[in-house]
């Protein structure tokens, strides 16, 4: 009895070396996974690859980010809507089922009605006039009101101003629209800037544009020259006026709970890297407008620029528009707007 008793004693005990080994090995070999993955953040936008926007975002945004983290953060790049439109980016940034998005800040109207006054015709001046009121009082406070939304405004950057390209002819007058049924963004501030001017504004989405100018849906349309070109508008548009009648920022948003999630320190670098990511992605912008109009003289498009006396009539002709949106938008902001031109 004893020997069995003995027999069974070293069994047990070997049994538990046996286990306490095993346990020992299965955790030295597979270390925590989960504690040592790297943070992802989606980041969306509409426009292609050849765009300043996507170019900045991968060579300076997402590098810095990386970079700066020691791969603790990891940025993914969803260029041409890939997470959708504008709109349902933004919403999706909302929600929180995408971390980040660079929207056409004329979307976020449809947010907050406020940010319509980057949609006032000819407001700026020139791009320097606008980088003042963006980076200023005025951008701060619009950026303010996204918060209750879920949304945090990093930075504004820039899509540069919008121009007019058509297949009827050359605008140089307002009555050079009349009658035109022209693509617009879903904007109301848009659309009424139109209306004044004769056309027939007719809202859609960005992805259906290039099928309906070349199905003859709409003859024109309206957008900055980096995206005339790099959505080869030129294809289906012959001629372009650099009319320049609104200056469209960008705004680089990312879900306030999710950023306010993240230690201290990879927000301060979230937050570089917008600021660097801005600085030469409107640089960017401003050699690209150059070189693209260039390029749309080489493709065959007929390319007209408004004298300060055919742009002084477009100027009158929309004063209309201001009056009909100031009490959404708050004379304080509009005033604040006009201020950068000084």
């Amino acid at each position: 009895m004893k020997k069995v008793l003995i027999l069974l004693s070293i069994t047990v005990i070997c049994l538990g070396l046996i286990l306490t080994g095993c346990g020992g090995k299965q955790g030295d070999s597979k270390p925590d996974d989960a504690a040592n993955k790297p943070i992802t953040i989606k980041l969306a936008y509409v426009v292609p690859e050849t765009q300043s926007t996507h170019i900045a975002s991968e060579k300076v945004f997402k590098n810095y980010v990386e970079e700066k983290s020691g791969g603790r953060l990891k940025v993914e790049l969803y260029p041409n809507g890939q997470l959708g439109s504008d709109r349902q980016a933004i919403e999706g940034v909302s929600l929180g089922t995408i971390e980040m998005t660079i929207p056409a800040a004329a979307v976020l109207s449809g947010f907050e009605e406020k940010f319509m006054v980057f949609d006032l015709p000819f407001l700026f001046e020139s791009r320097e006039a606008a980088h003042r009121a963006l980076d200023g009082e005025l951008g701060q406070k619009l950026s303010e009101l996204l918060i209750p939304h879920g949304l945090k405004n990093l930075v504004f950057a820039e899509n540069g101003f919008r121009n007019i390209t058509n297949n009827k002819k050359p605008i140089t007058t307002p009555d050079d629209l009349k009658g035109l049924k022209i693509r617009t963004m879903e904007n109301p501030v848009h659309i009424a800037a139109f209306k004044a001017l004769g056309a027939n504004p007719t809202p859609m989405a960005f992805g259906e544009l290039f099928t309906a100018l070349q199905q003859g849906t709409v003859d024109a349309q309206e957008n900055p020259i980096s995206l005339i070109y790099t959505s080869k508008f030129y294809e289906v548009q012959k001629y372009c006026t650099l009319s320049g009648h609104v200056y469209a920022p960008t705004a680089v948003l990312i879900n306030n709970d999710f950023y306010n999630s993240l230690p201290e320190d990879l927000q301060k670098i979230i937050r570089e890297a917008a600021v660097a990511y801005r600085d030469y992605q409107r640089e960017l912008a401003g050699q690209q407008d150059t070189e693209f109009i260039a390029k749309l003289k080489e493709a065959g498009m007929q390319v007209n620029e408004l004298t300060p006396e055919q742009k002084k009539a477009f100027v009158e002709a929309t004063k209309v528009v201001y009056e009909q949106f100031e009490s959404k938008i708050g004379k304080d902001l509009i005033e604040m707007a006009r201020a950068a031109n000084k």
